[in-house]
C-alpha cells in the first residue's frame, strides 16, 4: 500500500471512531438522554446479534459481519434520523460511502455489499437488518426497565417486531419480551470472594 493510500484509510479510521459522538437521535422521541448510546455501540452490538442470527440463519457470517460494522457508517456524515425525521429528510447515502470508501482497501468488495444491505434481498442482508431491529428491540427493552413510558408505548406496539423477517429473529424477539435485561447476571451474581 501507498504512503498516500495509508493516508486515506487513516483518515477513514479516525471518521468511524467519530461515530462514538453520533447520538442516536431516537433519544428524541424517547424523551432520554443517554450518552452511552451512540452509533458506534449501536454498531457493535448489531454486530454481535447479527454473528450469531447468521448461526441460526445458515448465512455467510463474513458477509453480515461487515455489514453490521458498515450499516451505518454513511452517519458520521449524515448524522441519525429518527422515524420522524425521515419523512421530511433526504439522505445521500449512496453518494457518502462512494466518497467515504474511494480509494481505500477493499472498497470493490465494501461497495458491493453495501449495496447488497441497502437492496435486503439476500439472506445475509435480511439477517443484519434483523440484528438492527433486535438491538433496537433490546434498547427499548433496557429503557423500559430504566421507567420510560414511551419505549414501553413502543414495545407494546410490537412495531420493531413486526419488521423482522427471520424466524431466529422473532423467537429472539419474543425472549426478549420476557427477559429482565440483568437476567445474565443470575448465576454470575455472589456475595462471597474467590
Amino acid at each position: 500500500m501507498k504512503k498516500a493510500d495509508d493516508y486515506e484509510l487513516v483518515k477513514f479510521l479516525f471518521e468511524v471512531g467519530s461515530l462514538r459522538k453520533v447520538v442516536r437521535a431516537h433519544q428524541q422521541e424517547f424523551f432520554t438522554s443517554d450518552p452511552t448510546d451512540n452509533i458506534s455501540t449501536h454498531s457493535f452490538r448489531v454486530a454481535i446479534i447479527g454473528w450469531f442470527l447468521a448461526q441460526q440463519e445458515k448465512a455467510d457470517t463474513h458477509k453480515v459481519l461487515v455489514m453490521t460494522l458498515f450499516h451505518d457508517i454513511p452517519e458520521t456524515r449524515s448524522g441519525d434520523q429518527n422515524w420522524v425525521h425521515k419523512r421530511y429528510v433526504k439522505v445521500f447515502e449512496e453518494e457518502i460511502i462512494k466518497d467515504q470508501l474511494k480509494g481505500l482497501p477493499g472498497e470493490n468488495e465494501l461497495n458491493e455489499i453495501i449495496k447488497e444491505y441497502s437492496e435486503r434481498k439476500t439472506k445475509e442482508a435480511i439477517v443484519t437488518k434483523d440484528a438492527d431491529l433486535i438491538d433496537q428491540i433490546m434498547l427499548l427493552k433496557e429503557y423500559e426497565w430504566q421507567g420510560n413510558k414511551e419505549a414501553t408505548i413502543w414495545l407494546k406496539s410490537k412495531e420493531q417486531h413486526k419488521r423482522l423477517k427471520t424466524k431466529s429473529a422473532k423467537n429472539l424477539a419474543k425472549i426478549i419480551d420476557d427477559s429482565r435485561p440483568n437476567d445474565w447476571t443470575k448465576n454470575v451474581w455472589t456475595a462471597k470472594r474467590r
